[in-house]
């Protein structure tokens, strides 16, 4: 053909498609499908309606244009409501079942967990849910030997083990108890949650050395030798875990709580750095922190006035429980929990 009647015939094939593009739809790259409404507007797809899908396909020197209708849609196959709540409470329930080992309802069997101030509030509330995770427990405690005595009967598998944290012999026991009673390496996991707390809430100015020295020698010292006993006894490569239950006060700083606020804040930061050193053991150091929470320790020496408030600056408007700190002391405690390391939960309905 010569070269003239060529460059002719070109022309005229892309007048050609640009006329076949310009009636039906914007310039697209080759190749790709855009979809044109019935009223030869580009558009999405309307519900009810045919399709038409064009593509433009690139032959060489010139392109052209394909058309092919699309069916609609088989009436009746969007979901109902009753159809989506299923859908959504299915996937919440795999969503929740997913949060443990598959097949295993109680992530905590086979492994030894030592509790520290068991018998009574917060800490019998632990002990219990670290149980019926499976858990073998030693229930540690100071003076209540009626209460934790019962405690242990009701569970499976426990043993209570008197014991003063503040003393190095007493912390040991606790260990020496979980290999005695159960074998299996000895204690996997470690709580520390025994604490008390100054009744009379003094201003700095007004607390004596004596009530300040017992204040920190239970919750700090006590907190101290048993971080470092879990740290040099609790098994490697797996399953290691400690808790050290602290306070939200650590954050709020309400006044007449200074030797309380000062002991606990020296435990996250003891828990925070053990966490560090504890690298390449598998074992995790945390805290839960737990704001006002109804218990003898929390009621006893205050007026119903400062119950009150104490409820009132909560934005959950009441008080906490026992049974809102427990699963989460126990969450860490799971294998699940394992890459949550050094850090402080302050479980306390948004108080701080």
């Amino acid at each position: 053909m010569p070269p003239r009647a060529r460059a002719l015939e070109d022309r005229t094939a892309q007048h050609e498609a640009h006329e076949v593009t310009r009636r039906r739809g914007p310039h697209r790259c080759p190749g790709v499908l855009w979809t044109q409404s019935p009223n030869g507007r580009p558009g999405p797809a309307r519900r009810g309606r045919r399709e038409r899908r064009t593509r433009v396909v690139n032959t060489g020197r010139t392109r052209s244009c394909e058309t092919q209708e699309t069916p609609e849609p088989p009436r009746g196959t969007m979901a109902d409501a009753g159809d989506v709540s299923a859908v959504a409470a299915a996937a919440a329930a795999a969503a929740a079942a997913s949060a443990l080992p598959a097949g295993n309802a109680q992530p905590l069997a086979g492994r030894v967990a030592i509790v520290t101030g068991a018998s009574r509030g917060i800490g019998r509330a632990i002990a219990a849910h670290l149980s019926s995770l499976g858990a073998s427990v030693v229930l540690g405690y100071a003076s209540r030997a009626d209460e934790a005595d019962a405690l242990a009967a009701s569970l499976p598998r426990a043993v209570a083990v008197r014991a003063d944290v503040s003393d190095e012999a007493g912390v040991r026991s606790l260990f020496d108890a979980a290999e005695s009673a159960f074998g299996v390496g000895g204690a996997h996991i470690l709580v520390a949650n025994a604490g008390v707390n100054d009744d009379t809430y003094p201003a700095v100015a007004d607390t004596t050395t004596e009530a300040f020295d017992r204040v920190v020698a239970v919750n700090l010292r006590g907190a101290f030798l048993c971080l470092r006993e879990a740290a040099n006894r609790v098994p490697r490569g797996g399953g290691g875990r400690i808790v050290a239950v602290t306070s939200s006060v650590v954050g709020s700083l309400p006044p007449g709580y200074a030797a309380y606020t000062a002991s606990k804040a020296a435990v996250e930061a003891l828990v925070r750095t053990m966490a560090k050193e504890l690298r390449g053991t598998r074992v995790t150091a945390n805290c839960v922190a737990p704001g006002a929470t109804a218990s003898d320790m929390f009621f006893k020496g205050k007026s119903e006035d400062m119950v009150r408030r104490a409820v009132e600056i909560c934005p959950m408007e009441r008080l906490g429980e026992p049974g809102d700190i427990a699963p989460v002391v126990g969450f860490l405690c799971t294998d699940a929990a394992e890459w949550v390391n050094g850090q402080v939960i302050r479980a306390n309905g948004g108080y701080v």
